[in-house]
């Protein structure tokens, strides 16, 4: 797609004069800028119009796209090559904050604060838990904000200006190219861009800014999940030095039940069943979750046969219905039996 007139994109004239050039874009960047609106397209915009603006408030490149418009540059200067020199000082103490280097925007250099580290909790479950859900105290370690010094990390809130930038948060490095006298800036690294320095560490945090606490948390655990799941708790966990927190991931572990086993959302259970209604059929009560059910067995019934409940598992998480229940039944074979039991089973067994 073929780049709009430089002139166009900031409004202006041919004729234009430096400062109504620089009033231009002051107008249009507090507009556009990515501190301003997250919009992905405004961005693009603010890209734009500093582009313009850069050929065009530097005497020599605005010379030369005069004469030889955009492929003066796209084929001889790289994006970090027509914003050198740029007048970085339009923006400090705009309505909108300074802005430390036009670089971090096109190149991507420091633009996302750094987030907090995540940290991870493992939680045990008993089987029940898990099953139909619950909520769960957990008492979690971390860093927060120190409350005496409200994370600036110096005694009484009392800060000089930086010796090595003079208070800028920037150090330039001038050096000489093929194209002339290059200015680089850089954040300065002894402030770490603030401009400011403390003048004496809080007491609380020596400076730091953050103190170790312990958090309660209420966690509300959702019916259904199973070794596996996590659970995600957003900004609770620790807090970085840019004042923001990571992530807490729950990590559940299931404990055994002493009757049932689980898969996924179904439960198996082995119950046993009379010999003598294995024959004959009849009804069985077995324990299931809600409580007790009546399952019907047919006559003949062998050990081992598996029988499905419907609907009486563990409820899908984030779903919709229930898994099954899976009863094995095992026959019990009859002991110590009198002479005629055994009798009678002698007879059984020659109709067999």
């Amino acid at each position: 797609m073929a780049k709009k007139d430089y002139y166009e994109v900031l409004g202006i004239s041919k004729n234009a004069s430096k400062d109504e050039i620089k009033k231009a874009y002051k107008e249009l960047a507090k507009k556009y800028h990515p501190d301003v609106t997250k919009d992905n397209n405004t961005e693009e915009k603010f890209k734009e119009i500093s582009e313009a603006y850069a050929v065009l408030s530097d005497d020599k490149k605005r010379v030369q796209y005069d004469h030889f418009g955009h492929e003066a540059f796209d084929q001889r200067f790289t994006q970090e090559d027509i914003f050198r020199d740029f007048d970085f000082d339009i923006f400090r103490n705009s309505d909108f904050g300074d802005f430390d280097n036009i670089f971090d925007v096109f190149f991507g250099r420091n633009r996302a604060k750094r987030k907090g580290i995540d940290l991870r909790y493992d939680l045990e479950l008993s089987f029940e838990e898990a099953a139909f859900g619950c909520k769960k105290k957990i008492e979690i370690p971390k860093h927060e904000i120190c409350d005496e010094c409200l994370g600036s990390g110096a005694y009484k809130n009392k800060f000089e200006n930086c010796k090595s930038c003079k208070g800028t948060g920037q150090v330039r490095s001038v050096s000489r190219s093929f194209f002339g006298m290059v200015t680089q800036i850089y954040s300065c690294q002894d402030c770490n861009g603030k401009g400011k320095i403390i003048k004496e560490k809080c007491k609380i945090c020596n400076g730091k800014g953050l103190i170790k606490k312990t958090k309660t948390l209420e966690v509300n655990i959702p019916a259904g999940i199973n070794n596996g799941n996590q659970i995600r708790l957003e900004n609770e966990g620790e807090l970085s030095e840019d004042n923001n927190y990571g992530d807490l991931y729950i990590i559940p572990h299931i404990l055994p039940h002493k009757s049932f086993t689980r898969e996924d959302y179904d439960i198996y259970i082995e119950v046993p069943l009379k010999f003598s209604t294995a024959v004959l059929g009849g009804s069985l009560e077995v324990p299931t979750l809600n409580g007790k059910a009546s399952l019907k067995t047919p006559p003949g019934t062998q050990s081992h046969t598996i029988f499905r409940l419907k609907g009486e598992g563990i409820k899908k998480l984030n779903g919709y219905g229930h898994g099954d229940e899976y009863v094995q039944v095992i026959i019990q074979v009859p002991k110590d039996l009198s002479k005629k039991q055994k009798e009678l089973l002698k007879e059984l067994e020659k109709n067999l």
